[in-house]
């Protein structure tokens, strides 16, 4: 009986505070959700890493334009999304800490608990499968394949990249490269964002002036670095595409 009764307490405080905190994010908040992609040899690259088995674009995350309204005492709990964890450690895998959650609480603490003002987003469950929806039905992958967009020693235009995303979805992506170092011309592909409105239909990203930023260069670490990180590419720039690493 008492552990019944803990569990409908529990059920009963966390029903508490989603509504509370729905309440008070009324009328306020953000506007649209971008799903974010990033390039997996790029990252592991930046960071002095080796991804094997990754050649496809991975998550990052699903995170409103606003971060400044979230709810931190909404822990995040693992337990709570485990039948998505085999999903997530191929889509959304952490690259850098291989068998670790700190990725995803990482994911949660920061744009989760702000999303979750939306009703099909207020749990973890919620905002954890509904990104991996978002992102297999987007399929940027696939998409970029289909375009002859693949990954090579062969420099882009950026022009031929954002066209094939912007041809194909009808939006306008965000995308972000690493600025080359000192002396070099060539900028490097590294994560895409493609922007959703609050009832999940594609709209367009904002860039430059209107860029907001907590987007500008996240990454892994969960730091921010005005000297290293992502940033929007430069449209008159070639993109080098950088092919994955194979065992040998």
């Amino acid at each position: 009986m008492k552990s019944l009764a803990l569990v409908a307490l529990l059920c009963v405080s966390h029903a508490l505070v989603v509504a509370s905190y729905q309440l008070s994010q009324k009328g306020q908040g953000w506007t649209h959700l971008i799903l974010t992609h990033h390039w997996p040899q790029t990252l592991c690259s930046m960071e002095h890493v080796t991804c094997h088995g990754f050649d496809y674009w991975t998550l990052h995350g699903l995170w409103p334009d606003k971060t400044d309204m979230c709810n931190s005492s909404w822990h995040f709990n693992a337990s709570n999304i485990e039948d998505l964890l085999p999903t997530m450690k191929k889509w959304w895998p952490d690259l850098l800490h291989s068998g670790s959650t700190k990725f995803w609480k990482h994911e949660w603490d920061k744009h989760g608990t702000c999303a979750a003002v939306l009703e099909t987003l207020n749990s973890q469950h919620k905002y954890f499968s509904k990104a991996l929806e978002l992102y297999k039905k987007v399929d940027l992958d696939g998409i970029l394949k289909k375009f002859n967009i693949l990954p090579s020693t062969t420099y882009y235009k950026l022009d031929d990249i954002k066209g094939a995303i912007t041809n194909f979805y009808n939006v306008k992506p965000k995308i972000q490269c690493v600025v080359p170092s000192r002396g070099e011309d060539v900028q490097t592909l590294g994560q895409i964002e493609i922007c959703f409105d609050k009832e999940f239909q594609l709209t367009d990203c904002v860039e430059y002036s209107q860029e907001l930023p907590h987007n500008n260069n996240e990454i892994l670490t969960f730091d921010i670095s005005a000297s290293s990180g992502f940033s929007v590419c430069v449209d008159s720039m070639q993109v080098y595409y950088p092919p994955t690493e194979t065992r040998h």
